[in-house]
């Protein structure tokens, strides 16, 4: 293929709408792919190491770049075969957003940071079945030091999906990363 590769990355903190609005976006496109990094953390049944807290050190971290590596070669296989790649997944450090960038050299990465106010995502998060709500407002600050200005912020707190994907198609140009 001659075209540079366009991989697109949703993130924020747990109930932000990162997969739910990733997926949304994927569906606008005649052939695009949806790759959740919740989904490739649990391929993990023997041994899995979750983060404690906001702390990701350790086997979690190994565990965690793991999900981030296989996550852009699927996204890179999809590429190959003429989909839209669509990642999501919890990147709130430069570090991560790095490896992202690592992984993905040589490809065109938009970033879009949904940020919601934190405590529309804990209730968001408390609403998700299956899932615990701890408190995420300190992963909301790290991400803001960590990655303001880079890439689409969105504050999704009172849009809907369709709202959010509309903001993220007409941010499409503050979105890539450069």
């Amino acid at each position: 293929m001659n075209q540079i590769p366009e991989i697109w990355l949703f993130t924020g903190i747990p109930g932000a709408g990162k997969s739910t609005v990733a997926r949304a976006f994927a569906e606008r496109h005649k052939r695009a792919a949806f790759v959740e990094g919740d989904a490739l953390r649990r391929f993990v049944v023997s041994g899995v190491a979750w983060p404690e807290g906001a702390a990701l050190e350790g086997e979690a971290e190994r565990q965690y770049e793991l999900a981030i590596r296989n996550q852009c070669l699927l996204a890179r296989s999809f590429w190959e075969a003429g989909f839209l790649p669509v990642l999501d997944g919890v990147v709130v450090t430069r570090h991560h957003l790095d490896a992202y960038r690592n992984f993905l050299a040589g490809g065109r990465l938009y970033l879009v940071v949904l940020a919601p106010v934190v405590a529309v995502a804990a209730r968001r998060n408390e609403q998700r079945p299956g899932k615990t709500a701890p408190d995420f407002s300190r992963l909301d600050g790290v991400a803001r030091d960590e990655l303001g200005g880079a890439g689409l912020w969105v504050d999704s707190s009172e849009l809907t999906v369709d709202e959010t994907v509309a903001t993220v198609v007409e941010g499409r140009e503050q979105a890539l990363l450069h």
